[in-house]
């Protein structure tokens, strides 16, 4: 690694990105964003498979999920540590090349135990990711356009449910489950090679951590940092609410559209290309909004907007396929949606000089509390002898609370860039 003041150690002040390239580096980061979605969303709609495969229960099947944020909210923690000591480019395109491997491992898993322990493996590498690509935006992209690079990432979303999804369900159901995580380990390499070829070094902020170093006497001093800023402390409890209340009811929507509404598990894929090809279009218009209107009062908007799809997703009852795909339509633009003013707002709530171990936390509590909302949900629903789901009403009515505490929470938080907010 060669030494801070080195040529290409530069920060977006000192060498602003064209748009060319600019475009190349959003697309570029996106892609990896891509496949760490794909990794974890396709086990949601594979559930009715994996469990009629190994022949287990909605707890266990909550479990393979969990298992993945887990063991990713904790490795996040760890990454905290050191993230901001190392060179971007390198410690991104290391923890990738590791996710991969986890996910082939998937793919070769011969069993429910095996395939925990490879899930544990993937959300171990995977899971950081996001946050690594989160801090290059930070770091690269000016305040005034973060929110639109924010949808551009998290279009990443949108492109993983239109073509990712139904290409790794028509893969599941022709070929059986294994080969959807053979598809993402080979197109994870590709993606894998053009990072290593468009993305820039970023070594600015290790000047940044020379200057603070001599206050830095153990590995866990930048997370003390992160933690004695209140602002920080807010930031991570409200991207743990916002979570929360999405986390509790997505893991298990496919197996109520199959088991309660009767949608057959064919058509599953019919969900996830309506609500990708909508939030393809609507993540960037939202990204717009927040820079236009503010991202506190965009956050705001879109976060009681999913209010009702919440309700509608977790009560509805036997219904066409038509239905279900206005309901779920609506539940992916509004309750994703909600995160691209939610991931500009963190991101803006950093220390530049501890942005890196900021969002490292930042995503390990996203995981975390993906993994408490995935396992409290597989706690509360349940199935009758007919295999119908339980109490998943209750589960939506966990959620609309979570929401309304963190539309509350959010204005307490400043952001770094000059915004002034007009929705605080």
């Amino acid at each position: 690694m060669s030494s801070p003041s080195s040529p290409d150690a530069f920060t977006p002040a000192e060498l602003p990105l064209d748009p060319l390239r600019e475009r190349v580096l959003l697309l570029t980061l996106a892609g990896i964003q891509f496949c760490q979605i794909l990794d974890f969303m396709i086990m949601m709609p594979l559930g009715p498979i994996l469990i009629k495969e190994f022949a287990i229960g909605t707890h266990e099947f909550g479990l393979l999920v969990s298992a993945y944020t887990f063991t990713a909210g904790f490795s996040g923690l760890l990454t905290a540590v050191f993230v901001d000591r190392y060179e971007r480019k390198r410690l991104l395109l290391t923890m990738f090349s590791l996710f991969a491997v986890a996910t082939l491992a998937c793919g070769l898993a011969f069993g429910f135990w095996s395939l925990l322990l490879a899930r544990c493996a993937a959300g171990a590498f995977g899971g950081v990711l996001s946050a690594m690509v989160q801090t290059m935006v930070g770091d690269l992209i000016p305040f005034e356009r973060r929110g639109r690079a924010s949808g551009a990432i998290m279009s990443s979303f949108s492109l993983s449910t239109i073509a990712g999804v139904p290409v790794s369900l028509y893969l599941a159901n022709h070929f059986g489950w294994r080969f959807p995580f053979i598809f993402i380990a080979v197109l994870s390499c590709g993606f894998l090679l053009l990072g290593w070829k468009k993305l820039p070094a970023l070594r600015g902020h290790l000047r940044s951590a020379l200057v603070t170093e001599p206050e830095r006497v153990h590995p866990f001093s930048a997370m003390l940092q992160v933690l004695r800023d209140a602002n920080h402390l807010r930031a991570l409890a409200f991207m743990a609410l916002a979570i929360f209340s999405g986390f509790s009811v997505i893991p298990y929507i496919t197996i109520y559209a199959v088991a309660n509404v009767g949608i057959a598990q064919q058509d599953i894929f019919l969900m996830y290309l309506a609500g990708g090809a909508a939030t393809f279009f609507s993540s960037r218009l939202i990204g717009r909004l927040a820079d236009a209107r503010g991202k506190i009062w965009t956050y705001r908007l879109i976060a009681l907007c999913s209010i009702p799809t919440l309700f509608a997703q977790t009560h509805l009852g036997p219904a066409p396929l038509w239905v279900m795909l206005i309901s779920s339509t609506l539940f992916f633009i509004f309750v994703p949606g909600r995160m691209v003013p939610a991931v500009a707002i963190v991101t803006s709530a950093a220390q530049p000089q501890l942005r890196g171990t900021f969002l490292s936390m930042i995503g390990s509590v996203q995981q975390l509390a993906a993994g408490v909302a995935t396992y409290i949900g597989g706690l509360i629903i349940a199935t009758d002898v007919d295999g119908h789901v339980l109490r998943y009403d209750s589960v939506g009515y966990l959620a609309i609370a979570a929401t309304f505490a963190a539309m509350g929470l959010v204005g307490l938080i400043h952001m770094h860039g000059g915004e002034i907010d007009s929705g605080k």
